[in-house]
């Protein structure tokens, strides 16, 4: 009985794992979700990203990495997540969540699987505005509000 257990809950374990697992590449400025092209990406800069929707080609986010004034203090340094559709701004220093070894696509790459995962974007690029909030409220740190310049 306690073996079968085991084995339901190794298969469950199992099957999250692949449900996680989207193969996310960017690739000459496509954003392809297992091969399929779910949104258009511009690389700006070092430091920023944009990504068009497919449906009508209007941003729906612009990503930025922000050094805080301070480029060889790397301790208060966060990225800001603007979804302009939807008139909301992330700022967030969890920059694990999406670093790369300062390879700007692999992080973008990372980036979107992570809005994936937390259904912010679903599996045709559309953002899901509830889920934007719910986004917002979850990773949100207000750095811009608690900085004094």
């Amino acid at each position: 009985m306690a073996v079968n257990r085991l084995f339901a809950f190794f298969l469950l374990m199992i099957s999250c794992n692949l449900y996680f697992s989207q193969d996310v590449t960017i690739k000459d400025d496509k954003v392809l979700l297992d091969g399929k092209q779910i949104l258009k990406a511009e690389k700006i800069n070092i430091a920023q990203y944009s990504f068009f929707s497919m449906k009508d080609d209007e941003e729906i986010l612009l990503y930025r990495y922000m050094d805080n004034e301070t480029p060889r203090y790397v301790n208060d340094d966060y990225f800001i997540l603007n979804f302009l559709t939807e008139k909301t701004k992330v700022e967030s220093t969890d920059l694990g969540k999406i670093s790369n070894f300062m390879n700007s696509k692999k992080g973008m790459e990372k980036l979107v699987k992570w809005l994936l995962k937390e259904r912010v974007i679903n599996h045709d690029g559309e953002l899901n505005p509830d889920r934007v909030a719910v986004f917002k409220d979850k990773y949100n740190e207000n750095i811009t509000e608690r900085t004094i310049r």
